[in-house]
């Protein structure tokens, strides 16, 4: 989705398609959590560690593609001027979002239909009817972060000239600086956690297990993840630019990722190991969660970028294809993953063992379908760029 000519930059390549990749292990884990239910269909068989990787791979994941979205959106801009920009963005996104959506809707339909009639043996008079249409009720399913990324590019092209984000090199060059030096001391992960801490102590009955609620439903987005998925946008196109910030990401990796894994725990121990618990959490333990739980988000992005940077700054033919296949997979996945929630949820195996099926057989549908489908022909054009077969 970068679309910026032939140079690449291979490791951010690799971590945004591993956020995408990682979509896959998240939403296949959904129906295996403990408690009550938070998903479509729910497994006759829960797990807590699976409930616990759910957990982890919600905190960083998305934060962490719209940090990507962000500085390759600049860098589009800078490299190819506005008038590529928006056509470049409205055929990678708006376009895949304007195709994709009513596809993934209608299956999402058809395989409420099984689950209720043919699972639950209900008739069309005794299902549930559907929300009125509404703003607030419009079912943007998982696709919702092109919507989101539209509107996030929408209001950077027209704050852009107010904020000055881009005048001047000496401005530039300043604002690299002192990115790249409040990352190596710890500041910036701070900062940034303050106003999605407080984004998220303010919001009306807050699921904590859960963190910053999915805006998949509705056209406004929650306040929580406009802060959160806005600032990591804006964060990674001020990335973009002079004095190194990202050599001070891949400086202090392992710092970073010490301390997500501390922040993580901390919450974990606050929901006393409970899958979607913690409505019971009040006062300062309340704020003591919230506090972790937005400093686990820049945290884990930060040293997963810094990982990246030191271990896949290099063309590799894998990484490139799990980079090329991620938008197709994570578009397609989602329907397939609740098909096969829903054919075994009712099989008297352990949890895990059907989380590796479902994961697995995600993997090779999406994989095959993209190889098969996909890489060489319009779609793939659509979605990646043009791409020429290999003799």
């Amino acid at each position: 989705m970068s679309d910026v000519g032939d140079e690449r930059l291979h490791a951010l390549d690799a971590v945004r398609g591993g956020a995408l990749f990682l979509g896959l292990a998240f939403h296949a884990g959904l129906s295996f959590l403990p408690g009550d239910q938070v998903w479509l269909v729910m497994d006759q068989a829960r797990s807590t560690p699976i409930a616990w990787l759910t957990f982890v791979l919600h905190i960083f994941r998305m934060a962490t593609f719209f940090l990507l979205a962000g500085f390759f959106g600049r860098l589009v801009l800078q490299r190819k001027g506005y008038g590529y920009f928006v056509r470049s963005r409205s055929k990678r996104i708006l376009l895949p979002l304007l195709i994709f959506w009513p596809l993934v809707t209608a299956a999402f339909i058809g395989l409420m239909a099984w689950l209720y009639r043919g699972k639950f043996g209900l008739t069309a008079e005794q299902l549930p009817p559907p929300p009125p249409p509404s703003i607030d009720t419009f079912p943007l399913t998982h696709l919702w972060f092109l919507y989101v990324l539209i509107l996030f590019y929408v209001a950077m092209l027209i704050l852009r000239p107010v904020l000055a984000l881009d005048r001047g090199e000496r401005l530039r060059a300043f604002a690299g600086t002192a990115a790249a030096w409040s990352i190596r001391r710890g500041l910036l992960q701070v900062v940034l956690a303050v106003p999605v801490a407080t984004a998220l102590l303010c919001q009306q009955g807050w699921p904590l297990w859960f963190g910053v609620r999915t805006p998949d439903t509705g056209l406004l987005p929650n306040t929580p993840a406009l802060v959160t998925y806005g600032s990591a946008f804006l964060l990674g196109w001020v990335l973009n630019r002079p004095g190194e910030p990202l050599s001070a990401m891949r400086s202090n990796w392992p710092a970073n990722l010490l301390a997500a894994g501390a922040f993580t725990a901390i919450c974990l121990v606050l929901l006393g190991g409970k899958a979607t618990g913690g409505s019971d959490i009040t006062g300062v333990e309340r704020v003591g969660y919230a506090a972790s739980y937005a400093l686990a988000i820049w945290t884990w992005t930060f040293g997963l970028i810094g990982a990246a940077l030191t271990f896949l700054n290099g063309e590799r033919r894998w990484v490139r294809y799990v980079a090329d296949s991620s938008y197709w997979v994570y578009i397609v996945h989602l329907p397939i993953v609740f098909a096969l929630q829903i054919a075994v949820m009712d099989l008297p195996w352990p949890a895990p063992a059907k989380y590796a099926v479902i994961l697995g057989a995600t993997l090779a549908l999406t994989l095959a379908s993209y190889q098969l489908l996909v890489r060489h022909s319009f779609v793939g054009s659509l979605l990646n760029g043009p791409r020429r077969k290999r003799s």
